[in-house]
């Protein structure tokens, strides 16, 4: 009896620390959670319709649609006319491709509710995965009207503007989250990379820099060491300002040492692959490798 305490109290603790971090790992959550309702459901107490909501949405991720269906049954029978039940009924049906009807089901529930954000977003959502790419870039827009400082937003939105190839819309959503959290090298890194793409020598210094930037906040940040290489040698290889091109210059050689000694952590085998394919790019680009050169 002590023991199935502690497992109890355990697995309770375990699946509050998952809904509080929250890490994306409903594989555990599915199997923790279906032994803690199914062993000790008469236990929780009220926290038990909190443990079925969890394992329900994990369910979906999971694609345990058994499961999923089950936690609903019991949540609909107990909240029969909660709203956010709906929404789960909702995200169940848009797991079985029912879109119409989960829209529907939305669409009532922003009736009541027009400020449900949640809500807003799974149409969204819906309309991605109809591939209604348009409607889903002016619902967001809608949405962001109402809610300005939602990052996930804003990232989403620019991951369609770029999946349209409207990559100038989609450098004004990353504008917008730099200026809410300046600290994330991720925001200044997807930046530059929006900046390389579009191209131009005025584009591609300002993503050396954005790049710079992602490297002083996370200096182990491969992704951004290489696109501040590239942004480097496509600048010496197309400036025409002397001063810039030995600049620029000098930043291409310090972060190809920067690739170059972090590759020798690897493997031999793949050491030498590695280093060949660096070698006989950087000699296409005409770029020596000396002394380390921070980058700016």
């Amino acid at each position: 009896m002590a023991d199935e305490v502690v497992d109890l109290e355990v697995a309770r603790q375990k699946m509050r620390q998952w809904r509080d971090e929250p890490l994306r790992n409903s594989e555990e959550v599915t199997e923790l959670g279906e032994c803690l309702i199914l062993e000790h459901g008469n236990k929780l107490g009220d926290e038990l319709w909190t443990i079925y909501e969890q394992v329900f949405l994990a369910s979906i991720d999971c694609r345990k649609m058994d499961l999923a269906t089950m936690c609903l049954r019991e949540l609909k029978a107990q909240f029969p006319s909660s709203i956010r039940v709906q929404k789960l009924n909702a995200m169940r049906l848009e797991a079985f491709d029912k879109y119409e009807e989960a829209e529907q089901i939305y669409e009532k529930i922003l009736e009541a509710e027009p400020a449900n954000a949640v809500v807003r977003k799974r149409l969204v959502a819906i309309l991605k995965a109809q591939n209604r790419v348009g409607e889903a870039i002016k619902e967001l827009n809608e949405y962001l009207k109402k809610f300005m400082s939602d990052q996930e937003a804003w990232t989403e939105l620019a991951e369609l503007y770029i999946s349209q190839q409207d990559h100038k819309k989609a450098k004004y959503c990353m504008e917008e989250l730099i200026l809410m959290n300046p600290h994330n090298h991720l925001f200044h890194q997807r930046y530059a990379e929006i900046l390389y793409t579009l191209g131009g020598n005025e584009n591609m210094e300002k993503a050396r820099k954005y790049f710079a930037q992602a490297l002083k906040l996370d200096n182990n940040s491969m992704r951004a060491l290489f696109g501040f290489f590239m942004a480097a040698a496509h600048l010496t290889n197309s400036s025409k300002d002397a001063k810039a091109k030995k600049e620029n210059s000098k930043f291409a050689a310090w972060s190809a040492t920067q690739i170059n000694e972090r590759y020798q952590s690897v493997s031999q085998a793949q050491e030498e692959d590695n280093l060949l394919k660096l070698e006989n790019m950087l000699e296409s680009l005409q770029i020596a490798i000396p002394q380390n050169i921070p980058p700016q």
